[in-house]
């Protein structure tokens, strides 16, 4: 199995590896790097008329049913915005996908590539590629709930489309390490948090309990995610338990008002006896956090049992094991 770390060699981007070459252009009085004086401002101005003159990303498209139309018209005669609604569940949904690719092209990677500091495995990765593929199908049976087209490429679908682009080719990139693939997945599930939270606020403010509970379960299975990926991360960048654990503490301080950074598992809170504030960041542990290596006792989001996921994982060719 192959060992890709990160390693010492013939670097040479650098200007420090021509010392000689690099004073000389330098202190060439004609050396085209130096520019000219002035400022952007024509740039600038350019790109502000290309705004100016340009149009929308798309549209939200109408609903392709009577009943889709109904639903859509009577919602917005009584002030709601259904369509952003359709819209960030397009996006979601696009977003789920690509994270099943993202996970596919891992397990490949995974498969060739190893990392003895690092305690990811086969089974795990499978796991977690199961619930996002699970979460497009919850996405797109809600947006049919709604009258909407799964199929549909919205304005905000697009838009994460494109800014999915560049993590898709760190994974299938094959001279990337363990340790930046799993970076590209890191910053996927940053912004899939943000993602499902919003959604469950949006179908919360828009009257869809149903909606609110099942992203609400999915939205838990991906913070499970996250701290596994960065616990996978951590390790593949060669940081040790207590470093993780200054993370957690850092984090943990970060998130607390008032509170303020000191030793892993000691109180420091500025404000100490306003009861307003809550706990004090020593009192926060990674494992409060819900940091955990097993997806034991995760939902599915569709109406799956527990047992569901964890005996029924979902493969790369589509086959249940």
């Amino acid at each position: 199995m192959a060992q890709q770390n990160e390693h010492v060699g013939m670097n040479k981007t650098g200007v420090q590896m021509s010392p000689f070459d690099t004073k000389a252009m330098l202190s060439d009085d004609n050396i085209l790097a130096r520019g000219h004086t002035g400022d952007e401002t024509a740039a600038v101005r350019l790109r502000q008329s290309y705004i100016t003159e340009g149009d929308n990303l798309g549209s939200i498209p109408v609903p392709g049913t009577v009943k889709g139309m109904a639903s859509m018209g009577m919602h917005m005669l009584t002030g709601d915005m259904p369509q952003v609604l359709l819209d960030k569940m397009a996006e979601r949904l696009a977003m789920e996908r690509t994270a099943t690719r993202l996970y596919d092209a891992l397990l490949t990677k995974l498969a060739v590539v190893s990392d003895s500091r690092s305690s990811i495995s086969l089974d795990q990765v499978a796991s977690i590629r199961g619930d996002e593929a699970r979460h497009a199908l919850l996405l797109a049976d809600a947006i049919a709930s709604l009258g909407g087209d799964p199929t549909s490429m919205t304005p905000s679908a697009d838009l994460a489309g494109v800014e999915a682009m560049g993590l898709v080719q760190v994974l299938n990139d094959p001279n990337t390490s363990l340790a930046q693939s799993l970076h590209a997945v890191l910053t996927a599930e940053l912004i899939d948090g943000v993602g499902w939270e919003t959604l469950i606020a949006l179908s919360d403010e828009q009257g869809h309990p149903d909606l609110v509970d099942g992203f609400s379960t999915a939205s838990q299975q991906e913070r499970k995610h996250l701290a596994m990926i960065q616990t996978w991360y951590e390790e593949t960048v060669g940081l040790g338990a207590q470093g993780r654990a200054s993370v957690d503490h850092a984090t943990s301080a970060a998130a607390t008002p008032g509170a303020t950074l000191s030793e892993p598992g000691v109180a420091t809170d500025a404000s100490a006896g306003d009861p307003n504030l809550g706990a004090t960041a020593g009192n926060t542990s990674g494992a409060d956090l819900g940091a955990t290596s097993n997806l034991a006792g995760a939902g599915t989001g569709d109406g799956a049992s527990d047992s569901t996921v964890n005996q029924g994982i979902v493969s790369p060719d589509g086959k249940t094991h």
